[in-house]
């Protein structure tokens, strides 16, 4: 069978890397970055170098979603059923529901991981066909807030600067984002320009030292909430040192007085005490923003940001006040210069570019405005779309649970994960009459609330277009068909429609959903944008051969790199318009109740609800299991040690997490990582906790931030357990226990290992008040492997302990239990996952000895997950090497070849080497 090599684009963040899939037949078999694409230049973290291996074949059997469900009634298990038949209920259900409640009975709820065309046929299926505009999208968690500044500042939702920018900048000013791990090639593409440019400074505002912070020549640790605080002391400045930009102001801008006004308080002093810095420190980044530092010569400043500012209930302040400072120093529209909002997901951009949210039409229309309602209209060839805006991502989920919304069609998303007050969501999920999930995945949170699921295609083999954080349009590219009876998202929206036609004719007069084609869709998506300041009627599918930025009107030779440059904005008066918002604290602020301000980040290697990355034992090395990361001094003050389990409680919910020491956060703060649904851990995850709170402009949820309060979860009876399993089976066990979770006070569940072997490991972990029965335990050693072979076993049922421990042929571990006493995991866990052999220390286990009866190898964090290279061996390493620091970081990279293919790892590694000097040699 032969070898093909087919073009497309990662499917994770909105970097929007261009890959090349190799495959054989219908099996995906390798990837690579594509060498000739303008976002990466073949670079690939550690996500999009391991996309081959989400898609092998065992993985799909056990995670994918390949064949309609139907639920036949609420607590019964999803059954196999017939595509048209599963079409004709979704219809029946819409329909039915639409002519007895209204049609704003009904919700859609889309996903930033569509494609452009996707996105496209659901917005037209809501808005024109149904009839509501109760449509939103996940991108109202992530970018909402961004496209809220933009259109308020500058007129449109439309990213003004591109990545050469990145190479041109003398400042960059990094504010709410871990860009080293949350876009990491872009990162990379930074780290390049300031080696070549030694000048380029970085300033980093963020409330934790991340490993973006740590390499920043300011690092700005600001109290979480205050950025609006910031933002006003930098331009009080600014003004008074006279480094604004007057005549760009005069002549480009309007509204400057009522913010000169609003920011005469905010004097760096003042900020400095709100915001928690040091007064100098907030002197220096106004002075390396403005670029006036050294000379009347006014060196480029760019702005790079995401989830930190967006996610706030002052989410469209902080981007306004942000882009103030761009605006009051002429700081956009030139080379090195402007604020580019880093996109979270990898089609959020195209999302909005059709339409996809709530309050919006397509092509950047406003729904609010008649004219371009009826532009639309005469486009779809409706008599009108809906003048009310729709209900936004939390609010719809609110009316469902309220029981004004009776169906909700859910699309390559998983609320019952990511959205915030899980309480409230699941509710709405249980309440709501119809729940469609549309989905690849057939496993996440979502889907056990589904009464059909319709299984979708995913990466690999989908049709049509993304668009990324700065413009630019590529191509994604099928290498091979979908599993199973899977089908393109965009086909299951027409198939429903061309039904829904027939059942709604009201609303269709003629056929709404002609598409047979992906390229068909894109077209009339193509159409709609004439005129508008996205206007892609310059390119075709052809012309997106080679990938294109907007805007490229019909006639245009080439697309525009960088906007406003002639200091034209797509406003009323052609200005842009500064934003004078009064500073609003966090939704939550800190009480006696709630002490903590909890934050919310990514890992490095891991993705949103980790429904693709959480498929691969590679990829939780790095981040291991959950945790709950606090400054040493506040679990001190609270008698807890690593590893203790705490309550976290905030005023909807609750959360039990190991507890993990971190100096890279401020006492009173904490931190989780956002992936943590009941997927992997028990309760409602980490949105249990998170705040609904909303901001009034974008109604984008701040699930950043939230005040706690943590204290000893009161579970001393735990489980350590972990095996080796055949990678066939990997996948089923750890949901076989994952439906254990509930009946522990906590308990989690990852995978560890490296793809591709045939085996993988599966570590699992949970507490209680007191000892488990005795069924519990065995159906525990029954997932693991442990019965019907030879086992060591000790058990004290008086006592609540239990040990069980299997060995390989070859003397390793190849699976354990620990119940009750778990002390001995420390040195059991490191044989096992590093395959040291361990026949030796069979008595040892079953008496939990806290000591090994010999050395054992510690578990070391890993640092290169390429190579999988730990920070022992790195540090070990570095103990061998001299020179300075770039040299002896190139001879680490030679000898442990770490940090030499994606290089997601080499921020760590620079720290390392920082940090750790050679050990010096007696004369």
């Amino acid at each position: 069978m032969s070898a093909c090599e087919t073009r497309s684009i990662c499917p994770y963040c909105g970097v929007g890397c261009g890959l090349i899939i190799q495959s054989e037949g219908a099996q995906i078999t390798g990837v690579r970055g594509d060498p000739d694409h303008p976002a990466n230049f073949g670079r690939l973290c550690t996500k999009g170098s391991t996309l081959h291996l989400t898609a092998a074949a065992h993985v799909q059997q056990q995670v994918r979603a390949l064949t309609a469900l139907r639920r036949a009634a609420r607590g019964q298990p999803l059954q196999p059923v017939d595509w048209d038949v599963a079409l004709d209920e979704v219809a029946d259900r819409f329909a039915a529901i639409v002519k007895q409640h209204g049609p704003d009975a009904v919700g859609l709820y889309l996903s930033g991981q569509l494609l452009t065309e996707d996105y496209y046929v659901f917005n037209k299926l809501a808005k024109g066909l149904l009839g509501t505009n109760n449509v939103d999208t996940n991108s109202r968690l992530c970018m909402s807030s961004a496209v809220a500044g933009y259109k308020q500042s500058l007129g449109a939702d439309a990213p003004p600067v591109c990545y050469d920018d990145l190479d041109l900048a003398r400042t960059v000013f990094i504010t709410g984002s871990n860009m080293a791990w949350a876009h990491p090639v872009l990162f990379r593409r930074l780290e390049d320009a300031r080696a070549a440019n030694p000048a380029q400074k970085w300033i980093v505002v963020d409330p934790r030292r991340t490993e973006t912070a740590a390499q920043a020549d300011l690092h700005l640790q600001l109290q979480p909430g205050t950025d609006v605080v910031l933002h006003h002391a930098l331009l009080h400045l600014m003004l008074w040192e006279g480094l604004t930009d007057a005549a760009y102001v005069a002549a480009h801008t309007t509204g400057f007085e009522a913010l000169r006004d609003r920011v005469r308080e905010f004097t760096p002093a003042h900020a400095a005490k709100v915001c928690g810095l040091k007064t100098d420190d907030i002197v220096q980044a106004a002075r390396w923003f403005a670029g006036l530092d050294q000379g009347e010569t006014r060196l480029p400043t760019l702005s790079l940001w995401c989830q930190g500012l967006n996610q706030s209930s002052s989410g469209t302040d902080k981007n306004s006040t942000l882009i103030n400072l761009h605006l009051a120093t002429g700081q956009i529209g030139k080379p090195g210069a402007g604020p580019l909002s880093l996109t979270g997901q990898p089609n959020a951009m195209g999302g909005r570019e059709v339409g996809g949210l709530a309050n919006q039409l397509s092509a950047h229309r406003d729904l609010a405005n008649p004219a371009h309602r009826a532009e639309v209209a005469a486009l779809w060839g409706v008599a009108d779309v809906p003048e009310q805006p729709g209900k936004s991502a939390v609010q719809m989920f609110q009316a469902a649970a309220d029981g004004q919304i009776k169906a909700l069609w859910i699309v390559c998303t998983n609320p019952a994960q990511s959205l915030p007050d899980q309480g409230m969501v699941r509710r709405a999920l249980q309440r709501c009459e119809f729940v469609v999930l549309q989905e690849a995945y057939a496993n996440t949170a979502t889907a056990a609330y589904a009464d059909l699921l319709l299984p979708a295609s995913s990466w690999g083999e989908k049709e049509g277009t993304v668009t990324n954080s700065e413009r630019r349009i590529s191509r994604v590219r099928a290498a091979v068909p979908a599993p199973g009876v899977a089908r393109d998202d965009w086909a299951i929206g027409v198939a429903v429609a061309r039904r829904l036609e027939a059942r709604l004719p009201q609303r269709a007069a003629m056929t709404m959903f002609p598409y047979t084609t992906a390229e068909q869709v894109w077209n009339e998506h193509r159409e709609s944008t004439r005129g508008c300041d996205l206007d892609i009627t310059g390119l075709s599918y052809t012309a997106l051969e080679a990938p294109q930025q907007w805007p490229r009107a019909s006639g245009a030779s080439t697309s525009t790199a960088r906007l406003y440059a002639d200091g034209r904005f797509p406003t009323p008066d052609s200005r842009a318009r500064f934003v004078a918002p009064t500073w609003r604290s966090v939704a939550e602020p800190r009480d006696a109740r709630f002490p903590i301000a909890l934050t919310t980040g990514r890992q490095r290697d891991q993705w949103h609800g980790m429904s693709r990355t959480g498929t691969l034992g590679r990829l939780f090395a790095h981040g291991g299991e959950p945790a709950v990361e606090m400054h040493p001094q506040e679990l001190h003050r609270r008698r807890l040690q690593a590893g203790d389990l705490v309550r976290i409680r905030s005023r909807r919910g609750t959360l039990v997490l190991p507890a993990m020491p971190s100096e890279a956060l401020m006492p009173a703060q904490a931190f989780v990582a956002m992936h943590w649904g009941s997927e992997f851990v028990g309760g409602d995850g980490v949105n249990a906790i998170t705040s609904p709170a909303t901001c009034p402009q974008s109604m984008q949820p701040e699930l950043k931030h939230v005040a706690v309060r943590v204290e000893a979860a009161g579970l001393p009876w735990r489980i350590a357990a972990a095996a080796w399993l055949p990678a066939a089976r990997a996948q089923a066990v750890r949901e076989w226990l994952r439906a254990l979770f509930d009946r522990f006070g906590y308990a989690s569940c990852v995978l560890f290992g490296r793809e591709p072997d045939a085996r993988l490991g599966l570590r699992f972990s949970a507490a209680l008040a007191a000892p488990a029965d005795d069924a519990l335990l065995r159906e525990v050693e029954a997932a693991l492997g442990l019965v019907d072979i030879p086992v060591l076993r000790y058990a004290d049922v008086h006592s609540g302990q239990c040990r069980v421990l299997a060995l390989q042929p070859d003397g390793a571990l190849q699976a354990f239990m620990l119940a009750g006493d778990t002390a001995a995991d420390n040195w059991v866990w490191p044989l096992l996952h590093q395959g040291q052999p361990a026949a030796a220390f069979g008595r040892a286990f079953l008496t939990a000895s806290r000591q090994p009866p010999q050395p054992v190898e510690p578990a070391s964090r890993q640092v290169c997950a390429c190579h999988d290279v730990s920070e022992a061996r790195i540090v070990t390493a570095l103990d061998g090497l001299g020179g300075n620091a770039d040299e002896r970081l190139r001879a680490l990279q030679v000898r442990l070849r770490c940090g030499t293919e994606c290089g997601s790892c080499l921020p760590a590694l620079k720290t390392l080497v920082q940090q750790h000097h050679p050990v010096e040699q007696a004369a």
